[in-house]
């Protein structure tokens, strides 16, 4: 399978060149590291590192939730972090930058490889019930201004053979109407940025986040099973997201939980 490199000239440029993508201060693109997201989090006290985007070919120890692994054959995903710093921002309204990411990927999906994308709580990425993109956001700096690194990973050309997980999908298995990783990326770039300059330029209240997130995740209305931390489980329909981003299931709100979208009859 031809699996061409990410044309990171045309990124590069297009910070300058394009008015929706010179909300990013650079793009780079390595060949290969650990994690994306690893390698911004130390840069984060570097001048310049506000509103950088780093991009791998292949990226060897990528993480998800719960320390799981993110890995893939080299050029087959999109590997990719962001560091924003959140000037003004509560705390606790912190953990809605990763939604608001998950809202992005599921917009640039749509609009850019045409595949019906929806959220999966918290922010994972589906189509048709598999996960084609997951999100991890870690704070880089606490103290003073919360520094924020966001990494995204989408499968773009695995094969089935090659997808980590049964339930996984990628954007080719999908019958994705485009599949140029230069193309993804600048959709997706291109969402982020405005969903966070919108957030941003409404000082970080989330009525208008939070009412997007509801429409695009298919968890809300559904039947789950959710697997909490110390062993216990919660069954029941997930009614909808708090003020924090928590799932509630029955009225009890769950913050850390791995969820399952049950059928009828499970």
């Amino acid at each position: 399978m031809q699996r061409p490199p990410l044309d990171a000239e045309q990124l590069r440029r297009s910070v300058i060149e394009s008015p929706e993508l010179s909300f990013f201060s650079q793009i780079h693109v390595v060949e290969s590291t650990g994690s994306t997201n690893t390698d911004l989090i130390a840069r984060a006290a570097e001048p310049g590192a506000d509103h950088a985007v780093l991009l791998a070919e292949a990226q060897e120890q990528g993480r998800g939730r719960h320390a799981r692994t993110w890995v893939s054959p080299p050029r087959a995903q999109i590997s990719m972090s962001v560091l924003v710093r959140l000037r003004g921002i509560d705390p606790a309204t912190l953990g809605w930058l990763s939604l608001l990411t998950g809202v992005a990927v599921v917009d640039a999906l749509r609009a850019t490889a045409g595949v019906p994308a929806e959220l999966k709580w918290p922010n994972d990425v589906l189509i048709d019930g598999r996960k084609v993109a997951g999100i991890l956001a870690e704070v880089a700096v606490g103290a003073g201004v919360p520094a924020v690194v966001v990494g995204v990973g989408v499968n773009v050309s695995l094969t089935e053979a090659e997808l980590p997980v049964p339930h996984a999908t990628s954007l080719v298995l999908a019958g994705a109407e485009q599949t140029d990783r230069t193309v993804l990326v600048r959709s997706l770039l291109t969402e982020f940025a405005r969903r966070f300059s919108a957030w941003r330029d409404d000082d970080w209240r989330i009525g208008e986040l939070a009412a997007a997130y509801r429409e695009r995740c298919a968890t809300i209305g559904t039947q789950v099973r959710a697997e909490l931390p110390g062993g216990r489980t919660l069954t029941g329909v997930a009614d909808d997201i708090d003020d924090s981003g928590r799932l509630l299931i029955g009225g009890e709100a769950v913050s850390a939980a791995d969820v399952t979208h049950l059928r009828v009859g499970q």
